[in-house]
């Protein structure tokens, strides 16, 4: 085995690590602490105290296993984006994405709870994904008239703002049941999310990530450049399409279930590249995945015991620690 080969398993082995100790966290930490054995015997199927299975399973596993998931999605959606854009800081926050997405979703809420209706999963993942293409769009055709990527990613930030400043005009006119609402899922939290929210999660995110997977070849050829790509027999037009489409669930996804989570999809993706020592995707996407799960569920974890009872939004934890990797990676590229 290469030298390569073994820093790669090293890592793989260190993230399902880092993932199997943060969920048992996860699951023990919090207001009501949950021993060991009682964590076993509730999972084992075994009986147990009915505050011990309702904290586990209605509570803890829900919220741990969101943060899992969606983790990992937001992660690989920064990972794409980046290829896409060939910039190492774009990603679903910075691009206005996740703030298009909340928009849509914004609208919709307010729409539906005014009429005394309920959203279901599939209608916030879908307006969720209508307001992140209709960010995208903008992005591509200011990326079609600015050469810079970094005015890109300064009008990104510009969409974020335009679209953060429209949730808050209509959160200004909705009533006060759907303000409430509309409030506590904008902050950003992994809680609240039932199993079966969990489940379509799981079924978006799986199918997401495994479109990924088929595309890793023609995304290795993409990093060395279009008419290498080209050459090597893939569809520029078809594969940039597939990437947005890809980038657009994933974070859509996020958004509808979590609320925006920040840095995420930025700080995750480069951190991993660091750690495997390469850029292959067919290493860095399932990397990103567990790197992102990881992350995610260890801010989760700080957010809700740091303060406790006080809980923290998900976005404040993760800035504090995506924040630092995106500034010192954009100070190693002016140095480079």
């Amino acid at each position: 085995m290469s030298t390569q080969s073994k820093r790669i398993v090293r890592a793989y082995l260190l993230l399902f690590v880092l993932l199997a100790a943060l969920s048992f966290l996860s699951l023990a930490v919090g207001s009501v602490r949950v021993s060991a054995a009682d964590i076993l015997v509730a999972l084992g199927g075994k009986e147990g105290t009915d505050m011990t299975r309702h904290i586990l399973f209605d509570i803890r596993l829900p919220r741990m296993l969101a943060a899992l998931i969606l983790g990992g999605a937001l992660s690989v959606s920064g990972f794409l984006l980046q290829t896409f854009f060939s910039n190492p800081i774009a990603g679903p926050f910075v691009l206005g994405i996740s703030s298009g997405a909340k928009l849509a979703v914004s609208i919709f809420m307010i729409l539906f709870l005014g009429q005394g209706l309920i959203m279901n999963s599939w209608v916030m993942i879908g307006a969720a994904f209508l307001g992140a293409m209709a960010s995208m769009g903008f992005v591509l055709a200011v990326s079609k008239k600015l050469p810079q990527m970094s005015m890109l990613v300064v009008s990104g930030i510009m969409i974020g703002y335009i679209c953060s400043a429209a949730t808050d005009f209509i959160v200004t006119f909705a009533d006060d049941s759907n303000i409430v609402n509309l409030h506590n899922w904008s902050m950003g939290s992994f809680s609240g999310i039932s199993i079966d929210g969990v489940k379509i999660c799981l079924l978006v995110t799986a199918a997401a990530f495994f479109c990924s997977m088929l595309l890793s070849k023609a995304m290795g050829a993409y990093q060395l450049g279009e008419v290498y790509a080209r050459n090597m027999g893939v569809n520029i037009k078809r594969f940039r399409i597939e990437l947005i489409l890809l980038s657009s669930i994933l974070s859509a996804t996020v958004t509808a279930f979590a609320g925006p989570v920040s840095f995420v999809g930025i700080a995750v993706p480069h951190m991993i590249k660091q750690l495997f020592k390469t850029a292959k995707p067919i290493v860095v996407i399932p990397g990103c995945f567990l790197g992102g799960a990881v992350f995610c569920l260890f801010s989760d974890l700080l957010a809700r015991t740091l303060f406790s009872p006080t809980e923290l939004s998900i976005s404040s934890v993760t800035a504090v620690f995506g924040a630092p990797v995106v500034i010192a990676m954009m100070i190693k590229r002016v140095k480079r």
